[in-house]
């Protein structure tokens, strides 16, 4: 059974908000708004969640995942960060971009990129989100919503709730979202380097 919560884009309901976290807290695979576009995502231990939505989007496990965190002083938790880096992160941050780095300890092997052991990590401007990785206390593990085949993201919550229904748990209707994905910035070398333009602006990271 998949779930739908309308949630107020700018005051989300704090009830609601609970509930969510509670799902994903018990292993659930959550469809959530964010600056960009839709996307998936589970708690950050849960390898039962992972894998579900690792076969959702058939993703192989080279692909980069993404941590969504509250703030900066939380992915430096999760990642190594140069100094050169936090700066243009800080400059670019709440925003439409995922940023690829070292992983650290605590980042379980599994999340991390096999050969570079790099993660994503992100701060997104969505207060649903935002409110929602507040609740949970930790980041939460994200991936767009582009299901195999698509080549955009699918915008539609309902048509979301349709599609995926019975292989996630939750989807948060948030009202209009994206077509974008996010831009992806390499950080991991102490450089900035391109690896896919998408809604942020290349020039807010110094491209």
């Amino acid at each position: 059974m998949t779930q739908v919560f309308e949630i107020h884009s700018e005051n989300p309901q704090k009830r609601l908000i609970q509930s969510a976290a509670s799902i994903v807290r018990d292993g659930g695979v959550v469809v959530y708004p964010t600056d960009s576009c839709y996307a998936l995502g589970c708690h950050i231990g849960d390898k039962t969640a992972l894998e579900k939505i690792q076969r959702i989007r058939s993703l192989d496990k080279k692909h980069n995942l993404t941590l969504l965190c509250r703030d900066l002083s939380e992915i430096g938790i999760y990642a190594k960060v140069h100094n050169s880096s936090f700066r243009l992160m800080k400059a670019a941050t709440p925003g439409p971009y995922t940023f690829l780095l070292v992983a650290t300890r605590d980042v379980p092997k599994r999340l991390q990129h096999p050969k570079r052991k790099t993660i994503g990590v992100r701060v997104p401007d969505n207060q649903i989100i935002l409110d929602l990785l507040e609740e949970l206390g930790e980041p939460m593990l994200s991936t767009s919503l582009i299901l195999p085949g698509d080549n955009d993201p699918m915008t539609d919550p309902e048509e979301i709730a349709d599609r995926l229904c019975g292989q996630i748990d939750l989807v948060i209707d948030g009202g209009a979202c994206g077509m974008d994905a996010t831009t992806v910035v390499d950080l991991a070398d102490g450089q900035a380097v391109l690896v896919r333009e998408g809604m942020g602006d290349i020039s807010a990271v110094g491209l």
